[in-house]
Order: structure tokens, then C-alpha cells, then sequence
């Protein structure tokens, strides 16, 4: 029996073994979320599971993570926008309340949501949208995945 990986996100990032990540960075992995309601959705993990906070990092290594979230998020900003013409902007978001390790959420924000909702966080989005089928990551986002990593490499420094 295999553990799924999505029981343990970083570490089968570490082994190779988790299908969402995009590229492996400096301090940690940019996957695509496994939910796409708003398209190009997308997290920066860090690459040690035992970290749970940003300042349990090392100046320099805190300093490397957020420069991967930047680095993310351009990548997901130039993707989205050369893909829809609706798209607005990149939320970015570090909380962890649900899951415990140190992550970063890249969100991007499109004209075409509603506007009740688009100014809003997104965490405002009703549940269904977080569990509809029609919204999880499947081979449908192929071109997606292929234009975020595109951009991320276009950004190696």
C-alpha cells in the first residue's frame, strides 16, 4: 500500500512523487493547486516539512523562500495573462491555518468573476467551489502547467 501524496505534500515533492509540482526552486517547490477555479491557482511549498513558520528560517533561506514567491508569482501573472485577457492581478497569501508546514498561495484574480466576489479574499469562495470535480486538477490544465513552468524558467536567476 502507498501512502498518497498528497498525505505528505513535501516530502513526495522530495522523492519525486508528487504530479503538482512545477519546478523545484531554491528554498522549496511551485505546484499547481489541486483546485483550478481560478485558473493557474498555485503554491509554493517549502522544502523542509519540520518548518512551520517563515521566521523558523534562517534570514538567508527566509529570504530565498520569498524570493521563490515572487518568483512564482510573476510566473503565474505572465502565464494567466498571455493565456485569458480577463486576467487582473496575483494575490499572494502566506497563512497556514489548515495545513501545518510553511506554504505560500498564489492566486490569480480574473474581470470575469463575479463582483461580489472579486474583490474579496478568495477563502470567501463558497465551499462547493473547493470540492466540484469540474474544478480539480486534471489533464485539462496541461497547457497551464506547461506555460507556468515555461515562465518560471524564464525567471532562473
Amino acid at each position: 500500500m502507498t501512502i498518497d501524496w498528497r498525505a505528505d505534500r513535501i516530502g513526495s515533492a522530495l522523492r519525486s512523487e508528487n504530479p503538482t509540482v512545477l519546478r523545484r526552486l531554491h528554498a522549496g517547490f511551485a505546484v499547481i493547486g489541486d483546485v483550478q477555479f481560478l485558473p493557474g491557482y498555485s503554491v509554493l511549498l517549502t522544502d523542509d516539512p519540520a518548518v512551520q513558520r517563515l521566521s523558523e528560517l534562517s534570514k538567508a533561506r527566509r529570504l530565498r523562500f520569498l524570493s521563490d514567491m515572487d518568483h512564482l508569482g510573476e510566473a503565474v501573472e505572465r502565464a494567466c495573462r498571455r493565456l485569458d485577457p480577463a486576467f487582473r492581478r496575483v494575490n499572494l497569501e502566506i497563512l497556514g491555518n489548515t495545513d501545518g508546514f510553511l506554504h505560500a498561495h498564489v492566486w490569480p484574480r480574473y474581470e470575469w468573476e463575479s463582483a461580489d466576489l472579486v474583490g474579496m479574499p478568495v477563502w470567501l469562495y463558497p465551499r462547493e467551489r473547493w470540492s466540484d470535480e469540474r474544478y480539480a486538477l486534471g489533464p485539462r490544465h496541461d497547457t497551464l502547467r506547461a506555460a507556468i513552468g515555461d515562465a518560471l524558467d524564464g525567471l532562473s536567476d
